[in-house]
């Protein structure tokens, strides 16, 4: 059943590095997010993976890992991504992306899952940065990143008690806590 894939679907921040995700696999994704709706069918999302350790590592200190945990400042080494898709917005087709993005993550992390693997949404990017340091070309924008692995974490979801309070946290186990909104609280009569 797909909600059982959705509510799979978390965002994991930490996983078995060692446990290598090859090129077939994130072609996998990718292809994926291809046959995937899109806007006015522009198709204009672009990807750059990486499943290598040294790709690896030029992405990772672009990325802000846990705003709400602001002791962590990401996963230790052991338990980084096996691989990163970086997604791209090519300026050539529209600048206009629409609802792609959202899409396009979703039938990747949902792919992801089904596949035994998992995987986390980044949109706190240093881009001029990441743009650098993979020599991207000015054409294209860079949109979201997505870390991907097999996890090594689990993540729980719990019902929001205090519908201000959004903020996710780990308890001293090292589970990653996620409050949700009850399903009534999102409904306008």
């Amino acid at each position: 059943m797909l909600k059982n894939l959705i509510k799979k679907n978390r965002s994991y921040r930490r996983f078995y590095e060692n446990e290598k995700i090859d090129l077939k696999t994130m072609k996998e994704l990718i292809d994926c997010a291809r046959l995937s709706p899109s806007a006015a069918n522009r198709q204009p999302l672009k990807y750059i993976i990486s499943c290598s350790e040294e790709k690896n590592n030029i992405i990772f200190p672009h990325l802000s890992w846990a705003g709400y945990i602001k002791e962590w400042q990401g996963p230790e080494e052991g338990e980084r991504p096996a691989a990163y898709l970086v997604i791209l917005g090519d300026t050539n087709i529209t600048k206009k992306y629409w609802a792609d993005p959202g899409i396009a993550i979703q039938s990747i992390l949902l792919t992801a899952v089904e596949s035994g693997l998992g995987g986390c949404t980044f949109g706190a990017i240093n881009r001029k940065g990441l743009r650098k340091d993979l020599e991207i070309n000015e054409r294209y924008e860079i949109l979201y990143v997505i870390a991907i692995g097999r996890p090594k974490e689990t993540v729980k979801m719990e019902k929001m008690s205090d519908t201000n309070n959004i903020k996710y946290w780990r308890d001293e186990e090292k589970v990653h806590h996620v409050p949700k909104r009850n399903l009534e609280d999102l409904i306008i009569e």
